[in-house]
């Protein structure tokens, strides 16, 4: 069989059929689909087209006619086999004008025909099942839960007049317990909803720093019982008011917030939320959980977003948990048009970091403390530490620049003599200094300020050399 240059196009492994023939219609080519399909062998090359396609090509003296050649569509025509039974195909057939070929593409119908109704069949099987899933998962939490919610009243009505210390921390135990449960049902039923591609989100304008001591107040207690450190900040150009799912957003930060104490013994653990961009009345929150836990290997750190896993069964075993939290994290996280990830080092801790983009409505848009703030800065304030100044510098300009370099060149002192402390209050300067920086440049001073708060002399040098890069 004569072989025929393609390209890049892989003839002989086509799903389709394949024939080459000349300007005389004598078959030069045909792929192994096509040698199968129509029974023969090798000894397809040098029989005529009109013999595949009797109905739709006439030979002629020195060629053949047909109406069916340079078509942009596919044509429904009939194939002939060998032994002369034949069957429906769609044809597209082109000229190859650089070697007087014509290359003809077929499919065959009737197995097309059957591999849809066999999709649509796997489909519904598959709607069926997730109909019948969902339908269990809702009747069984909400038999769950029913007890649940009927111990939780119980409990605290019991509590007010409880004045026997051991007996109250058993009830208080057992409130904690129900609370725990009701998160695991919750859990359930959204990543049961956001399979069954049926979980909206319900944005409303609602105050972002009362959610945030919200979140706090519900986290604190636990966390200060542990003997933990626990820091909450909101940068100032954060507004107070924005339009997004406050449910929503309170249950990223408490999956993630329930992890960090979970997995920490000692040290602290930190929220710190930041502004990173604005696009008309739609703007970009940018959030850190760090602790200083257990930490996660980087080989497992995939396995961390996935639904229904954990780095290992022996964490699940010692530390509980269902290994949805995060997998619903991510989910509403991407609903809301932003991304999450992780950092992490093994006995040093983990930091979770994760954007939305939410709405701020017109009367809620101050510009000179939104926008403002953004673009321009009072270094005045900001260099109280470092120097003083009256003028209003705004990032990238030449001043801006010289009084970057001169915090740079100290804070890389203080990283290398591992003065985490002062080097912390030139971080601080900077981190004012890049105020209204393009995004990859806030994003690279908050990784490094996270190192330096951790006090991580690797992370630290090599976020230093990635931010001396950006600011150049």
């Amino acid at each position: 069989m004569e072989q025929i240059d393609f390209g890049i196009f892989p003839a002989e492994d086509a799903l389709e059929m394949i024939l080459v023939f000349d300007g005389k219609g004598t078959i030069i080519y045909a792929n192994a689909v096509a040698r199968e399909k129509l029974g023969y062998g090798d000894d397809i090359c040098g029989i005529s087209v009109g013999s595949v396609f009797p109905n739709s090509f006439k030979s002629t003296g020195d060629g053949f006619e047909t109406e069916y050649l340079f078509g942009n569509k596919m044509q429904n025509l009939m194939a002939y086999r060998k032994n002369l039974t034949c069957f429906p195909v769609e044809v597209q057939i082109l000229k190859n004008d650089g070697h007087s070929l014509y290359i003809c593409q077929a499919n065959d119908i009737l197995e097309k025909e059957y591999l849809n109704r066999e999709i649509d069949k796997v489909r519904q099987e598959a709607q069926e099942a997730l109909k019948v899933k969902s339908e269990f998962v809702a009747n069984v939490t909400h038999e769950l839960r029913t007890p649940v919610n009927g111990i939780l009243g119980n409990v605290k009505e019991l509590m007010p007049d409880e004045e026997n210390v051991k007996r109250l921390r058993t009830l208080k135990l057992i409130e904690r317990c129900c609370s725990d449960m009701n998160k695991i049902i919750n859990n359930i039923l959204d990543f049961s909803k956001m399979e069954a591609g049926k979980f909206t989100l319900e944005p409303r304008r609602f105050h972002f720093r009362n959610m945030i001591d919200y979140v706090k107040e519900s986290h604190i207690n636990r966390i200060t019982e542990k003997g933990l450190e626990f820091f909450v900040t909101v940068a100032p150009q954060v507004p107070e008011y924005i339009v997004g799912d406050e449910l929503r957003i309170v249950q990223i930060l408490n999956n993630l917030l329930s992890n960090a104490q979970k997995f920490t013994a000692v040290g602290k653990i930190s929220v710190e939320i930041m502004l990173t961009a604005q696009m008309k009345n739609s703007i970009e929150l940018f959030f850190f959980v760090h602790d200083t836990g257990i930490g996660i290997d980087k080989a497992d750190q995939d396995k961390l977003f996935q639904s229904f896993s954990q780095v290992d069964a022996s964490i699940s075993r010692k530390y509980g948990g269902t290994g949805l939290g995060l997998n619903i994290s991510k989910q509403l996280v991407e609903l809301m048009g932003g991304t999450i990830g992780v950092e992490s080092r093994v006995n040093q801790g983990t930091t979770f970091s994760f954007s939305i983009w939410v709405d701020v409505e017109e009367e809620d848009l101050d510009q000179s403390n939104l926008i403002g703030d953004i673009v321009a800065f009072d270094s005045a304030a900001m260099f109280a530490k470092e120097r003083e100044q009256d003028d209003v510098k705004i990032f990238g300009t030449p001043e801006n620049k010289e009084a970057l370099q001169k915090n740079m060149s100290k804070l890389i002192l203080c990283v290398e003599m591992e003065n985490w402390e002062k080097a912390e209050s030139f971080m601080d300067t900077i981190k004012q200094l890049t105020v209204g920086s393009p995004r990859e440049v806030s994003r690279a001073v908050l990784r490094l300020k996270m190192a330096i708060q951790k006090e991580d002399y690797d992370t630290a040098i090599a976020g230093f050399d990635e931010l001396k890069i950006l600011v150049e």
